[in-house]
């Protein structure tokens, strides 16, 4: 039922034409920072200090040329700002204020572009890294980006496990996937080991249908492998320990729901339903799966 309409390891361009990566401080500290600005003035963020490599995500507006970062906790609450003044894609530099909403203290930041992944010069490029907004406890993610000659469209070649605080390379998993914004990676326990791991963002299809791929942890070597889980737009219910997919096609006219369990690191289906809507009785009804 997948009916895939974009294609693995491309791009539309103006999807992010305003994703650019930055390096820079605030006030003394280092800090790595991404920014995904849409072209209606919204967008999102996400920065971390360079001793620590805790991934802080920021919700942006961009007013006029003024652009403001707000951070929040984990309850929403605001807690800090960042605002740039005279803002534009353009600029190689950006100067402005970090602002602790709950103190009123203020530290100057100062950004340098590292890169611009709407540039488009012909040329070819790899191993483009841009920070992920989740992490584990000890490591942090970087999705690696490369571009082929003389095309406008690029994609995802890989990923970096790397260290907190030594930054120290742990791991890296070469991939050919579709770029997502700034929200390419998730973490979780997948096959229900009580390891946390990850997955890339893959591909998306038809209508709301979506395909990752799962990397499992393997204890004895302290690596992650790339697992056989396949399937679309999957949730993973810790309390159950079931998987669930859900496909739907023609318009959502046609359903399927599978429910799988996990044994020895491979999904088994439990349970498949086939549903099809009713236009006389205007509600879906069940059908014989394929």
């Amino acid at each position: 039922m997948k009916q895939k309409i974009t294609f693995l390891f491309l791009l539309i361009t103006a999807f992010v034409s305003a994703q650019i990566s930055y390096k820079g401080f605030i006030d003394k500290y280092p800090i790595e920072f991404v920014s995904d600005i849409y072209s209606d003035g919204q967008g999102t963020a996400i920065y971390a200090y360079s001793n620590f490599d805790i991934p802080i995500v920021l919700n942006a507006n961009l007013n006029g040329k003024t652009l403001i970062f707000t951070e929040k906790d984990k309850s929403g609450k605001e807690t800090a700002k960042l605002s740039f003044e005279n803002y534009s894609v353009e600029n190689d530099q950006l100067n402005g204020v970090w602002k602790d909403l709950n103190s009123g203290k203020e530290l100057r930041v100062s950004l340098t572009k590292e890169f611009d992944l709407s540039s488009n010069t012909g040329e070819e490029w790899t191993e483009r890294e841009i920070l992920q907004p989740v992490s584990l406890k000890d490591k942090y993610f970087k999705l690696i980006i490369s571009k082929e000659k003389e095309s406008s469209y690029f994609g995802v070649s890989g990923v970096k496990i790397i260290e907190k605080k030594t930054d120290k390379l742990i791991q890296k998993v070469d991939l050919q996937c579709q770029l997502w914004g700034l929200y390419n990676l998730n973490i979780g326990d997948y096959n229900f080991d009580g390891f946390e791991e990850f997955s890339v963002f893959e591909s998306s299809y038809a209508g709301p249908n979506t395909s990752r791929i799962y990397f499992l942890f393997n204890p004895k070597t302290g690596k992650y492998f790339e697992s056989s889980f396949s399937g679309t737009s999957l949730e993973f219910d810790s309390k159950t320990k079931r998987i669930y997919e859900h496909n739907q096609c023609c318009a959502g006219r046609s359903v399927e729901r599978t429910e799988y369990k996990v044994v020895n690191n491979k999904m088994v289906v439990i349970k498949k339903t086939c549903m099809e809507y009713d236009e006389k009785t205007q509600d879906y009804k069940n059908i014989k799966c394929d």
